[in-house]
């Protein structure tokens, strides 16, 4: 999937669409994931990113998945071991695709954004990654969201994330 929005954008920068020099990637959630992968998996491809609400480690957010749900109920967790091609968490190929794991690769200006009260994607998820830059050397800003979930269901928190983003991506990436 990472490598279909990095070819994506080569497509357009081949067509005059985009300005490869110029991209920087965003998303919450899963694209959370995608702007993190994007960054830490593949290099020298956007010049900052956004991560909302990201899932930054495959194999804990499948553990935490599963310790969440009940041991006949495992829906969630199948459903990921299905999606990632894995048996369980443990498995060691999902280090290739944690961008946790390759932290230390993030060269460009990062910013992560996570509620405190998500129970869909654990807020761990982005303080990990915060704390895997810090000890690469590395800087991430980190937007903690008091009393917010995943979805954003506040609206003065969901301004903020707005806010926070688009003032990130200015600083980063300003207009000439």
């Amino acid at each position: 999937m990472q490598t279909a929005l990095s070819d994506g954008l080569s497509y357009l920068a081949a067509q005059g669409i985009a300005d490869p020099q110029r991209a920087c990637i965003v998303g919450a959630s899963y694209g959370g994931y995608a702007a993190l992968a994007g960054v830490s998996l593949q290099s020298g491809i956007y010049r900052c990113a956004v991560a909302v609400s990201g899932v930054s480690d495959p194999a804990s957010f499948m553990r935490w998945v599963g310790r969440k749900e009940s041991y006949v109920d495992r829906v969630g967790l199948r459903y990921w071991e299905r999606f990632l091609g894995v048996k369980d968490p443990g498995d060691k190929t999902l280090d290739a695709i944690s961008p946790l794991k390759h932290a230390d690769a993030i060269a460009v200006p990062l910013l992560l954004i996570h509620g405190r009260d998500d129970v869909t994607v654990p807020y761990e998820q982005s303080a990990d990654v915060a704390k895997a830059m810090k000890r690469a050397g590395r800087t991430a800003e980190f937007i903690t969201l008091d009393k917010e979930d995943h979805y954003f269901s506040r609206s003065a928190t969901g301004l903020q994330m707005l806010q926070s983003s688009i003032a990130f991506l200015q600083k980063h990436n300003p207009m000439d």
